[in-house]
Parts: structure tokens; C-alpha cells; sequence
């Protein structure tokens, strides 16, 4: 079968070529640039759990030499402290230039044998019919490409959204930013903080080495900002926290960007797809584009691998657009909804009924991954199987706890994610501490062992010592991208099978009758 066709070699685009990969599937990246990403310290990105897990899965080796985590999350008010946030209860947020995140997956796709990067190339043109996509390059050499489907990683101007003659409305300027990256010392090492003096707003993020990230809100339609404002700002505020006095600094790299919001229509058509920034931008009150990039990568991956390998419904395609337009709809909703008080002077109990929260709570949030405009999203399981309670909903993303494989490795569950396979996990007290050959025949896991033998997608059998809410002999089933899709208590295998058939939608694979409660088939795990 013919590669998936990658268009755009951005952290998006490499991200959902590796993801394929790591699922058997070969992918072609087409490049328009030379193949290099350029410095630039003042652009960064923010990962949270869930995205700094999937790169590291990926095999971005930046994320440690050259990401900071946050040590702790501060606001200020005018000249008063507000609030501080610990990352006690949770990973703290990961913050790294988006050139370090781009060359850590350039690396790791650039050495996987699976993943063909081709430089200087331009999309000009596609074609799709029945079997596949046909996509015509120019560049230093122009060329045919062939593939079983395309994705459009290929940014705000995607070359694929405007042949594929989809709309991309939204609005223009929500927000305006000044950003300098320097080397200092601030009183607050390792710190983030957001200091609030409406109309007047700044971000600080910590880097390695010193390095800090600085974000000035500036008026929407205000005048151009001059190298000589920037110089003034950057000691203004530098001299704001350091007690008057301006603290010696290196300036490393500065810039005015201007957010937008904006959702294409569609994010399907036929065989074609579109990710990252060429299906929606986003950005302000601290929300993360690229962030929500990944999240739409490890969500079309799984899907198109299982189509590739043993063909999909088009219920099952169709529901990556179905989620993640949702998901990110939503949240843009959100910061629509809020930025008149935030921006404004209004109240939050106008725009977001029933709020009583601070407008430094709201934006922390966005910054740290919370709330309405930075959680991780939930998706609507297709099958609604919720027998026994636990910490997280259906279709929320799973907590990452220790699990236990047949073989007998101990490791986080989110490392086990992306291999385009169901995981059922059986949360089962004490196997922590059992010889395996003792729990692997104990119990409900022989008729576990074969329930999950028998059902219609390639699923990993494991066991969790403990879940947040669950109690004994719970059984979590979990998609690829680690969401949850249903709980059972105890063995249910006519009903895990169709919650798994439901997950799939049908695949068009060689349907395995359901099992039967009373007469498992038999599965033996060496």
C-alpha cells in the first residue's frame, strides 16, 4: 500500500509522521524549506502532560537538553502578589523554543527508517481518486507523489486547504504581542509569572540557562513597536521586579506577533486532511497552537494507521474532524467568552455565568493547562459504558499510572500509548508486589486473557496496581491516543467487545463473532 503523504515538516507534520511510523505505517514529509529550522529563542512552546508525553514517545531527545519545566506558576496584580501554583498533584508545564521541539523531531524522523523527509519541495497540486492521492511538487526537482491519503500540517497559508477549496473563517488581530527572549536573573528562579496591571499584561517563562521568555500584551490597533520601545519595556519591567533597579541582561532575540482565530470548515475531504495550523489558529489568553497541533496529530495517527493496515469505516475517519473541531471549537468559544472582561474591564460573571473566579485564576488556566482554555480534551465515547466510576469520565484522557504488562515490565501508561493498539487494563491490588507467574493465572485474568484475545483490533493486556476512583477488578479499556473509551467491573467480553467494535466504528475488518460470557475462547500468554 502506498505511504501517507505529509505536507509541512513542522513540529505538527514530523510529529504525525513518526506517530504513523511507530504504527508500521511509511510516510513521505514534503518540505518546502531547506530542511533547517531557524533559531529563534523569543518562539516557544508550552507542552503539557499529554503532549510532552506523546513527543518524548516520539524520540524528541531537545525536550530534555533544551525545555525548562515551570517550578512554579506565580500571578501578580498591580504590584501585589496574587497567587502562586505548585505542581505537587501533577506534571509542571514543559517550556522550550519551538526550533528545539522542530529539530528533536526532525532527528528522530530523519533516522526512522519508515519516514522519507524530502527538502525544497513545493505542493503545487493533488489529485484523489478511489485508491489514493496523487500530489505534484516543485522545487529542485519537480515530482509525482503517490499516496493512500495526504495530510496538511502545511501551516496558517496551507498550500493543501486552498486545492482542497476549504474556508477558513475566524477573526483577525484578537491579540498583539511584543516578545523578547534575554538572559537575567529574576528574584523568582525557575518561576513563571504573570504580572496584571490592566489594560497593561505581561508573561514571564522561565528556559534553561538563565534564559526567560517575556510577552507584552500591546493595544490591538496600537502603533508599530520600534527597537527603541522594546529596549524601554524590557528595562521598565525588568526594573519593576527587580525592585527599581534594572538588572544587567542579554538580549537574545525579540519580535511583535499577532494572534488570530480562525477554524476551516471542513478538515476532511476524501483521502485529504488537515492539521495543526492549516485547520485552526489559536493563541490567546494563554491557549497553545502547537500544542493543539499535537493533539491532532495523535488523534488522526492511530485512525489512519488502522485504515492503512486493515482498512477503517468512514464513521472512523470521519471522527477525527468530529473531535478535535469540537475540541478546539470549544475552546476557542471559551476565550471568545472571556477576553471582553479580560481585556475590557468587564465582569466574568457576565460572560461566563456562574464564574466566580479572578481573571488571574481564568488566565492561569490557559497558561497551565486547565479550565475551559487549556485542558486536555475529552472526547464523546461512541458507546456509553460507565459501570463502575472512576476519576476519569469516558472519553477524558487517562491518568497516567504505573501498569504491568504479560512480560512482566513495569511502566507509565502514557509510554504505552501510539502504537495504534487498544490497551485493557485490569486494576487488580497487590500485583505490584506478586511474582507474575502467580497473577497471570489468578483471578479474572485467564478469561480477561481471552475476552481481549478475541476482539476486533490489536489490544495490549495490562495490569494497574491502583486508578484514581477505581476499585478492585475494574477494567479500563483505552484507545491508542489514551483516551478512555468504556469501565467495566470485573470480566464483561461480549460487552468489551462491542465497546471495542464501537471504538473502531466498524472497521471493515474480518469480523470476529462477539465471545460469549459463558464460553471464552482460550488464550495462552507466555
Amino acid at each position: 500500500m502506498d505511504p501517507v503523504i505529509v505536507v509541512g515538516a513542522g513540529p505538527v507534520g514530523l510529529s504525525l509522521s513518526l506517530a504513523l511510523a511507530g504504527q508500521g505505517v511509511p510516510t513521505v514529509v514534503l518540505d518546502e524549506g531547506p530542511g533547517k529550522d531557524e533559531p529563534r529563542p523569543a518562539r516557544t512552546v508550552v507542552l503539557h502532560a499529554d503532549t510532552a508525553a506523546m513527543a518524548h514517545r516520539l524520540g524528541c531527545a531537545t525536550l530534555r537538553d533544551e525545555g525548562a519545566y515551570f517550578a512554579a506558576w506565580r500571578t501578580m496584580r498591580r504590584s501585589r502578589p496574587a497567587q502562586r501554583i505548585t505542581f505537587d498533584d501533577g506534571p509542571a508545564p514543559l517550556h522550550l523554543p519551538q526550533h528545539a521541539l522542530a529539530r528533536g523531531l526532525r532527528d528522530a524522523a530523519g533516522a526512522h527508517p519508515l519516514v522519507q523527509l524530502i527538502t525544497d519541495s513545493r505542493l503545487d497540486s493533488l489529485e484523489q481518486d478511489d485508491r489514493g492521492v496523487t500530489a505534484h511538487t516543485r522545487g529542485a526537482e519537480t515530482t509525482w507523489w503517490r499516496g493512500s491519503y495526504l495530510v496538511g500540517c502545511d501551516g496558517a497559508r496551507s498550500t493543501v486547504r486552498k486545492l482542497l477549496g476549504i474556508r477558513f473563517p475566524g477573526r483577525t488581530c484578537v491579540e498583539r504581542h511584543a516578545v523578547a527572549a534575554l538572559r537575567t536573573e529574576l528574584p523568582w528562579p525557575g518561576e513563571a509569572l504573570l504580572h496584571r496591571n490592566p489594560p497593561q499584561e505581561v508573561a514571564c517563562r522561565p528556559l534553561p540557562d538563565g534564559v526567560w521568555r517575556l510577552d507584552w500584551l500591546l493595544p490591538a490597533r496600537g502603533e508599530l513597536v520600534t527597537p527603541d520601545a522594546l529596549v524601554t519595556l524590557v528595562r521598565d519591567t525588568l526594573g519593576v521586579w527587580c525592585g527599581g533597579t534594572t538588572p544587567p541582561y542579554d538580549l537574545l532575540d525579540t519580535g511583535v506577533y499577532t494572534l488570530h482565530h480562525r477554524l476551516a470548515r471542513r478538515w476532511r475531504d476524501g483521502r485529504a486532511f488537515l492539521a495543526g495550523d492549516a485547520a485552526h489558529l489559536l493563541g490567546a489568553l494563554g491557549t497553545q497552537g502547537v500544542e493543539e497541533g499535537l493533539r491532532d496529530a495523535e488523534n488522526l495517527a492511530w485512525k489512519l494507521s488502522l485504515a492503512w493496515h486493515q482498512g477503517a469505516s468512514e464513521a472512523l475517519l470521519d471522527s477525527y474532524e468530529g473531535e478535535r473541531r469540537k475540541a478546539v471549537a470549544a475552546r476557542l468559544r471559551a476565550a471568545d467568552q472571556a477576553m471582553p472582561a479580560l481585556r475590557a474591564g468587564g465582569t466574568l460573571r457576565t460572560y461566563l455565568p456562574g464564574s466566580a473566579r479572578s481573571a488571574e485564576s481564568l488566565l492561569a488556566d490557559g497558561h497551565l493547562g486547565r479550565g475551559p482554555l487549556g485542558a486536555a480534551p475529552s472526547y464523546a465515547p461512541p458507546v456509553a459504558v460507565r459501570e463502575v466510576p472512576t476519576a476519569t469520565e469516558p472519553g477524558g484522557p487517562v491518568e497516567n499510572v504505573p501498569v504491568t504488562a504479560p512480560d512482566g515490565a513495569t511502566v507509565p501508561l502514557r509510554d504505552l500509548l501510539g502504537k495504534g493498539r487498544l490497551l485493557v487494563v485490569l486494576v487488580a491490588p497487590g500485583t505490584g508486589v506478586w511474582d507474575r507467574r502467580h497473577w497471570l493465572g489468578a483471578g479474572l485474568m485467564p478469561r480477561l486473557a481471552a475476552a481481549v484475545s478475541a476482539l476486533p483490533v490489536r489490544t495490549d493486556l495490562l495490569v494497574a496496581d491502583r486508578y484514581p476512583g477505581a476499585p478492585a477488578h475494574t477494567v479500563l479499556l483505552v484507545r491508542p491516543d489514551g483516551h478512555l473509551a468504556a469501565t467495566f467491573a470485573g470480566v464483561r467480553p461480549a460487552e468489551l467487545y462491542e465497546a471495542a467494535d464501537a471504538v473502531r466504528a466498524g472497521a471493515p475488518a474480518s469480523r470476529v463473532p462477539a465471545p460469549s460470557a459463558a464460553t471464552p475462547p482460550i488464550v495462552v500468554i507466555d
